[in-house]
């Protein structure tokens, strides 16, 4: 006798939608998100797809009609709650268009709870098209099986985001003139936090005279190597996962 297919099945597309979701509800999904299951995953009545809300958490809907340019489904059941993550904030500073892009894909995948990007004076950008950044951040976390989206903050001056500083929040500075361990002072750190990133040319004398002289700035090295702007903001949250997030529990 054949073995029941696994419901849901995993190939089942995932997609976030706007509406808050609950058990017997009905939805007509359009737009980009019809073209999407339509015609890139080729759904017909009856196929799965997931759905989450980024309040209530991921369920299966069952799909109904599908139209040129929409698609009903029926939520089914839930499947998982709305997901807890690490209460840490990325401020990477604005790099140019493709190279933020990354950062916003992977620091996403990777966990982070917000993104602030900042402002300095070697940004080769000083603005971030947030309809774009919203859809990179979206489809990364459909991608990874987020059940809750990063808060995406739009983008503020160093000096802006200096002194609105919370404080009860810690803030690595990853300092390419050097700073403690990044992974031994993650690991030793509890509550809030944030890794600040800086651009291509690095931040000034200046900036980092300021960023120093915050009491909750901790400067930290990433190494013995200088890292573009992308790549040392995925690293830093990397090691912070790896030392004092959700890499380390049970799953």
């Amino acid at each position: 006798m054949p073995a029941t297919p696994a419901w849901p099945p995993k190939s089942a597309p995932r997609l976030f939608v706007e509406n808050e979701l609950g058990e017997g509800c009905d939805l007509a999904l359009e737009g980009a998100r019809a073209h999407y299951l339509g015609k890139v995953m080729r759904v017909s009545e009856g196929d799965t797809v997931i759905l989450c809300d980024d309040v209530t958490g991921e369920w299966a809907a069952r799909v109904g009609q599908v139209d040129k340019r929409r698609v009903e489904v029926t939520v089914v059941e839930r499947l998982r709650p709305r997901e807890e993550v690490p209460d840490l904030w990325l401020c990477p500073a604005l790099l140019k268009k493709d190279r933020f892009d990354l950062v916003l894909e992977k620091a996403t995948e990777l966990g982070v709870s917000a993104i602030h990007p900042v402002v300095t004076r070697r940004c080769v950008a000083d603005k971030l098209n947030p309809e774009r950044a919203r859809t990179i951040v979206t489809e990364a976390a459909e991608q990874c099986a987020r059940t809750a989206l990063p808060t995406l903050a739009d983008p503020v001056k160093l000096d802006a985001l200096l002194a609105a500083w919370p404080t009860d929040r810690a803030l690595f500075f990853a300092d390419e003139e050097g700073g403690s361990a990044a992974a031994s002072q993650f690991a030793a750190h509890e509550g809030p936090a944030a890794i600040l990133t800086g651009p291509e040319g690095g931040f000034d004398d200046a900036e980092r005279g300021k960023i120093r002289a915050l009491p909750q700035a901790v400067p930290i090295t990433l190494g013995p190597r200088i890292l573009r702007g992308e790549t040392a903001a995925q690293a830093a949250v990397a090691v912070w996962m790896a030392a004092a997030g959700d890499w380390g529990t049970d799953q």
